[in-house]
């Protein structure tokens, strides 16, 4: 829990903020998982704070929730790609992807059980999405795509979430899945650079 919390503070997540009069702030819970290896056993425990979305209020606390996914035949032909030129393929997911998304709506959260300030009357204006609400997944890609777009990275017009960089011989692709992507190219430099 202290490390989702450390994560949320440096993201500056939210800002403590006295409670408008008739404004009801969502909830928030506390999700826990263990990940289990190949082998059977426990690698990990993971612990994520998520909003309740399911009380957001469409045209109130959101206004456009979809998100592009790639399809699985982009994902193919990219392997086939891959394949055939004998290119390198990295599996890489983005551990607080969410947590990188601006929010445009003003949304209010309650705080957080055991992590609350001293003033219980403040709620948490969040200045960025968060597991569970509504638009997250949205908010999260457009961060995405800008910042891939400001390394002169390429989006692809028919398959938004494949891009593609390339310089005299040297070619890589990057394909996003929500918060996991593949990078594939024939430069483990460039490969590199782009990561």
């Amino acid at each position: 829990m202290k490390s989702e919390i450390d994560s949320m503070s440096e993201n500056q997540v939210w800002d403590l903020v006295d409670p408008p009069e008739g404004i009801v702030p969502i909830g928030n819970k506390w999700i826990f998982k263990r990940k289990i290896g190949a082998d059977g056993k426990v690698e990990t425990y993971k612990t994520r704070l998520v909003a309740k979305g399911y009380r957001q209020r469409q045209g109130v606390d959101y206004e456009e929730t979809f998100s592009p996914v790639v399809m699985l035949k982009s994902i193919r032909i990219m392997l086939a790609i891959a394949a055939h030129y004998d290119y390198e393929v990295w599996q890489m997911d983005v551990k607080t992807a969410f947590l990188n998304g601006y929010i445009e709506e003003d949304i209010l959260m309650d705080q957080l059980r055991a992590f609350e300030s001293k003033d219980k009357s403040k709620v948490c204006k969040l200045k960025r999405s968060i597991y569970g609400l509504k638009q997250a997944s949205r908010s999260w890609n457009r961060r995405f795509d800008e910042a891939v777009k400001s390394f002169d990275i390429i989006k692809n017009e028919d398959e938004p979430c494949v891009y593609k960089k390339a310089t005299r011989s040297m070619i890589a692709f990057l394909v996003l899945y929500v918060n996991d992507f593949l990078l594939i190219g024939n430069n483990v430099g460039m490969l590199t650079s782009v990561k």
